[in-house]
């Protein structure tokens, strides 16, 4: 390209940016002297009153007649017809719902939002980040969000408490950083979580697993093999955790532990649901996850799924499943099953001053599997490698590969048959002839 070229390319870029720019300028002007006109025919009273509703919809129908007579007026003359709807839908959410990002959150398909200041919205959509077409106008409508967002939670976002993590009443979970702490802040990250991937064979239709795959981790569950999944932030850890979950006997007792409530048990009959609080304004009140997985030993559990360990109440995970509960499960963060077993050595130890081969003896009688959760490039999640934990003969933890994962073919390979195939056989929980057809499956 030469330097003419390239003269005229940066020209155009820069005239195509100052356009888009213009244009939305153009539109907030129109959204403020429509919100303002709203206010001014119905009163603020009425705004307001309607706003605080407990009819959502009952409220948007009403706020909609109003705001498309104005945009029927003289004094709107100059907008196209058919930005009347899309208009409409802004100023509404900005007044009932949560600006810029109550669209993303209405639509199923989007998996995760990211506000990174004024002018940046991001969102996960099949795996992959995409730009948001409508952002943020400032700081204090971001913030005027997040009070919406945190009030009926009892909790706020300022100076004395900077940043905050909270789960809606729908179970999305929220982390607010505010500005000076983010640099180019308030950033707000929202998880939403799917009610649709609930079971194994979900995951199975979605190609996360092979059948024979499901299979084997279904009897491990009801064996009640010790159980710990692993893998990097949004690789489905949870996801699979709750999958895990719902192969659990309905006749057992069920204690989870986590930091936001996102496992769902909608079929199980006896589930007690624990979960983290932080402290109040006053600075009371806080309850940790090491209280709770202490506390529900006194609980009477059959099972502890606890959601996530990342500190010192690995210990008393790793004791609970060391004295009779059995069948327990959780999640970590790591990227493979050495450096699982690292981390919950290095996590215990926040919890037990004791030599690391005393604690290393402990993850390996008290873990009897991990098996990792994987995100690849494409976005998709697969589960992935499968270990057994065993006690080496010197002592310490010896792991044990029980399927293999080949990234590129995208494939699995039974490395070796666990010893809960034949349990499960022998206490009926599966007969010959499915241990059969499974031995055919996942040699084939």
């Amino acid at each position: 390209m030469s330097m003419l070229e390239r003269v005229r390319a940066q020209e155009s870029t820069r005239l195509e940016q100052d356009t888009a720019r213009a244009t939305r300028e153009h539109e907030r002007a129109v959204l403020d002297r429509l919100r303002s006109d709203l206010i001014e025919r119905l009163g603020l009273s009425v705004v307001s009153a309607l706003a605080g509703s407990q009819d959502e919809t009952g409220a948007r129908r009403e706020l909609s007649v109003a705001l498309e007579s104005l945009l029927n007026t003289r004094a709107y003359g100059d907008v196209p017809a058919q930005d009347h709807g899309r208009l409409t839908r802004e100023v509404l959410d900005g007044i009932l719902g949560l600006g810029p990002l109550q669209p993303l959150l209405d639509d199923a398909t989007v998996t995760e939002v990211m506000v990174n200041g004024v002018q940046s919205l991001f969102y996960e959509c099949g795996g992959a980040l995409h730009p948001a077409q409508r952002v943020f106008d400032s700081p204090d409508q971001i913030m005027m969000v997040v009070d919406r967002i945190l009030a009926p939670l009892g909790r706020r976002l300022d100076e004395s408490s900077p940043i905050v993590n909270a789960r809606l009443a729908n179970g999305y979970r929220v982390n607010a950083v505010l500005a000076g702490v983010g640099i180019d802040g308030p950033y707000v990250t929202i998880r939403k979580f799917s009610d649709r991937i609930t079971s194994l064979a979900r995951l199975v239709e979605l190609q996360a697993l092979p059948a024979w795959y499901a299979e084997l981790l279904r009897w491990a569950v009801r064996m009640r093999a010790d159980v710990a999944v692993a893998g990097g932030t949004g690789s489905g850890k949870t996801t699979l955790l709750n999958a895990l979950s719902c192969e659990i006997d309905p006749g057992e007792r069920i204690v989870t532990i986590e930091d936001s409530a996102e496992l769902k048990f909608t079929s199980h009959p006896h589930v007690v649901r624990l979960e983290a609080r932080e402290a109040s304004i006053e600075g009371q009140g806080r309850v940790t996850i090491r209280d709770l997985v202490i506390n529900s030993l006194r609980m009477r559990p059959d099972r502890i799924v606890v959601g996530e360990v990342r500190g010192e109440e690995c210990v008393d995970m790793l004791q609970a499943m060391n004295t009779g509960h059995d069948g327990s499960l959780t999640t970590l963060h790591a990227g493979s099953a050495d450096e699982a077993v690292l981390r919950l050595v290095l996590m215990a130890r926040f919890g037990m001053d004791l030599p690391t081969a005393v604690i290393e003896e402990q993850v390996a009688t008290a873990i009897d599997v991990i098996v990792m959760a994987r995100r690849m490039a494409d976005g998709s999640r697969v589960i992935a490698d499968l270990s057994a934990v065993h006690r080496g003969e010197d002592g310490g933890v010896e792991l044990e590969p029980l399927v293999a994962f080949d990234a590129q073919e995208r494939s699995w390979q039974l490395v070796q048959e666990p010893a809960w195939v034949q349990q499960a056989l022998a206490a009926g929980a599966c007969s010959p002839e499915e241990v059969r057809t499974w031995r055919a499956q996942c040699c084939s």
